[in-house]
């Protein structure tokens, strides 16, 4: 799984980011080491856009990404059969996680219940995440979340969206 790269044309990192998209999809094959490759495969993404395009990467944005790709890519192995396919791009200031699985039932939030266990993965990844959607497909379903690269005064300890006080 590598981004898209391109040859050093003598502009700046940033600049070849904005003009041409920094981008890895990787096809999983659902088996238990998934998971962990999933998140070795994001972690590495980022490390990439940080060395390769000079952009900011913080660790919490590491940390996330690789959580939000971890209860995903769970969640695809766990309903849904055969092959899972992982989408990761950077958008402005955000890194995109898509994740496209065989199901078509799309999840739904479960009821706060502090007895519950397990079953979080939804809650979690919608508490972190600046954006998050979930859509059918012809076959099977996408799930996109959108974490921030950078930690800003505008955004809550999880890193999930505006402060609110």
């Amino acid at each position: 799984m590598e981004p898209d790269s391109s040859e050093d044309d003598g502009t700046a990192p940033q600049a070849r980011a904005r003009a041409r998209p920094i981008r890895s999809t990787v096809a999983l094959d659902g088996d238990g080491s998934c998971i962990a490759e999933a998140r070795q495969l994001a972690a590495m993404f980022l490390v990439r856009a940080r060395t390769e395009y000079g952009l900011p990467v913080s660790a919490r944005a590491m940390d996330l990404t690789q959580l939000v790709v971890s209860e995903l890519v769970t969640n695809a192995r766990k309903y849904a059969p055969g092959p899972v396919l992982m989408d990761l791009r950077i958008v402005d200031a955000l890194v995109e996680v898509e994740v496209w699985d065989s199901d078509p039932v799309l999840p739904v939030a479960r009821a706060a219940d502090a007895q519950r266990v397990g079953q979080h993965g939804l809650e979690i990844v919608r508490a972190v995440s600046r954006g998050f959607e979930a859509q059918r497909e012809p076959v099977g379903k996408r799930i996109t979340a959108r974490i921030a690269l950078t930690d800003g005064p505008d955004t809550d300890v999880t890193g999930g969206g505006p402060l609110r006080t």
